[in-house]
């Protein structure tokens, strides 16, 4: 893909991140020399053209005082699947939703969605609430606790902005 040195500096300028300011595209505005509309233009465009092909938040739970994360694994059966998906996706404490093929005679599951929360027993009864709210009460499903975190960020794009590609 063809970038303009202004794209490239502008990616550059927010792949760590927006300013935690009120007027975050302003602010990356004055950074690279544009104005606030040409920078949303210019996201807008990057994405549309492929080249950004996410744009979102990474939350470190952790700092929040999150400290009980699970991931809770369903065993759902395949027809009903993208209905408890769905129903689950729509909660508001359900930070992600996926499907994925079982692994048997392992592992039965198939679908994952994580909950976040301040202590196990909360986590276990947004679970519980889960299920009841998507029909999958009666379904086999685990509630597993993370041990460790891993660096999360974003996409880095500088070295493909920087050449060109």
């Amino acid at each position: 893909m063809d970038l303009t040195p202004k794209e490239r500096e502008l990616i550059a300028a927010i792949q760590d991140g927006l300013p935690l300011e009120k007027l975050p595209y302003a602010a990356v505005a004055r950074q690279v020399g544009l104005s606030e509309a040409q920078v949303i233009d210019c996201i807008r465009d990057l994405t549309k053209r492929g080249f950004i092909r996410r744009f979102g938040l990474v939350l470190s739970h952790r700092e929040l005082g999150y400290r009980a994360n699970a991931m809770v694994v369903w065993d759902i059966p395949d027809d009903a699947v993208g209905e408890v998906a769905g129903k689950l996706a729509a909660l508001d404490y359900v930070t992600l939703c996926y499907r994925r093929p079982r692994r048997l005679p392992d592992w039965p599951y198939n679908l994952f969605c994580m909950i976040h929360g301040r202590d196990r027993t909360r986590v276990e009864a947004l679970a519980e609430a889960a299920a009841a709210a998507a029909g999958a009460a009666d379904c086999p499903h685990s509630v597993l606790f993370s041990t460790r975190q891993f660096k999360q960020r974003g996409a880095r794009y500088a070295k493909c902005a920087a050449a060109g590609t």
